[in-house]
C-alpha cells in the first residue's frame, strides 16, 4: 500500500461503487440484499454530494480500492448526531490496513461535524469486519440472533458503536 487517498464520490462513480457492493451481494453475507441493486436504489442508502453524510472513494496508489461512507442512522431529529458507518473494499484488498485507515478518516469527518455516535451493523459471519471494529475501539452493543436470511441459512447481526469525544 503506497499512498492512500479519499475523494468525495460523485454520481459518475456509482458504477464502480455498485460493482464493489454487488460483489458482496452475490458472494457473501456481508450484506443481506439477495440480488444486485440499481443506482437509484443505492442512492436511497448512501448520499452523494451530501456534506453531513459523505461517501468517499478510497484510492490506493491511483487505483480505486473501495468506498466508505457515513449515512443517516434514523430519520428522526433525535438521531441527528448519530451516523452509521459503511466500508467496502475490493475483496483482494482486505487485510492490508486500508479499512483501518478509512475508519480513522471517517471518524475525523464525524468528529468535525459534531457527530457523537457511530454505529456499525455487521453480519455475524463477517469475522474480518468484527475484528477490525474491535481493534479500532468499537464496542459490541447488540447481538441479534438469526435475524437475516441469505443463502438458505439464518445469520446474526452484531451492532458495534463508538462514542466520539465531545
Amino acid at each position: 500500500m503506497n499512498s492512500l487517498e479519499f475523494r468525495k464520490a460523485n454520481k459518475k462513480d456509482l458504477d464502480i461503487i455498485l460493482n464493489i457492493y454487488n460483489f458482496y451481494i452475490t458472494n457473501t453475507t456481508v450484506t443481506f440484499d439477495h440480488r444486485s441493486i440499481s443506482k437509484k436504489e443505492f442512492l436511497q442508502r448512501i448520499f452523494i454530494g451530501n456534506d453531513k453524510y459523505p461517501t468517499y472513494l478510497i484510492i490506493n496508489s491511483n487505483d480505486i480500492a473501495g468506498f466508505c461512507f457515513l449515512t443517516q442512522y434514523r430519520k428522526k431529529e433525535a438521531y441527528n448526531r448519530t451516523v452509521e458507518i459503511g466500508l467496502y473494499l475490493k475483496p483482494e484488498l482486505t487485510g492490508k490496513g486500508i479499512g483501518q485507515k478509512a475508519m480513522v478518516f471517517l471518524e475525523n469527518i464525524a468528529t468535525n461535524q459534531k457527530i457523537r455516535v457511530i454505529i456499525a451493523s455487521i453480519s455475524g459471519e463477517n469475522v474480518v469486519s468484527i475484528k477490525l471494529f474491535e481493534k479500532t475501539g468499537y464496542e459490541k452493543c447488540a447481538h441479534y440472533k438469526e435475524i437475516g436470511e441469505k443463502f438458505g441459512r439464518f445469520v446474526d447481526i452484531i451492532e458495534y458503536q463508538k462514542i466520539l469525544p465531545v
